[in-house]
């Protein structure tokens, strides 16, 4: 499946991608941001992870291109038939250029037109600025704070979590 937006195109990942996920992800600036992506980021570890994708043990994952150069990642792993919880990166010779909103959008798009889910779910750890632009760009209602695991950081990290219900999702999904 592929899903083309204004600038962008999202894909599925391949092995081809591993190279350019270790070198973009494993920034420790984009990595620290995530709760999963280590630091550093080896080109094996990105392969297998991509393995996991294709065997579905990751959700639903799209390589996010431009112009045919991989430049991050946006999917999202259903957690039950009414939500999935959002996840995505940009690697940082992109950041400040709007690929993040442009991406998550589409790949919010698919996933309610897709899985017909009530909510979708989305947190960011509390110094990720960029993430909070994003998500209230898209719609998305403060929820609460929690702790999670910031593998790059090797600690536990105070993340702010936000939700988007379908039913508000259909304006901020149709900005440009």
């Amino acid at each position: 499946m592929q899903i083309r937006t204004q600038r962008l195109s999202l894909r599925p990942l391949g092995h081809a991608d591993a190279a350019a996920m270790s070198r973009l992800a494993g920034d420790f600036d984009v990595a620290s941001m995530t709760g999963t992506i280590p630091h550093p980021y080896s080109e094996t570890a990105a392969r297998v992870w991509v393995d996991r994708v294709g065997q579905g043990e990751e959700g639903v994952v799209f390589a996010v291109t431009r112009d045919g150069t991989l430049i991050g990642c946006s999917g999202y792993m259903p957690m039950d038939a009414d939500h999935a919880e959002l996840g995505y990166w940009i690697g940082k010779p992109y950041w400040g250029s709007g690929y993040a909103t442009e991406a998550v959008r589409a790949v919010i798009a698919h996933a309610f037109d897709t899985h017909g889910f009530t909510y979708i779910r989305a947190g960011h750890f509390v110094d990720n600025s960029g993430s909070r632009r994003v998500l209230g760009k898209l719609g998305f209602s403060p929820e609460g704070e929690e702790t999670r695991d910031c593998v790059a950081r090797g600690e536990a990290v105070p993340c702010l979590t936000y939700r988007l219900e379908r039913n508000r999702a259909a304006a901020a999904l149709q900005r440009p």
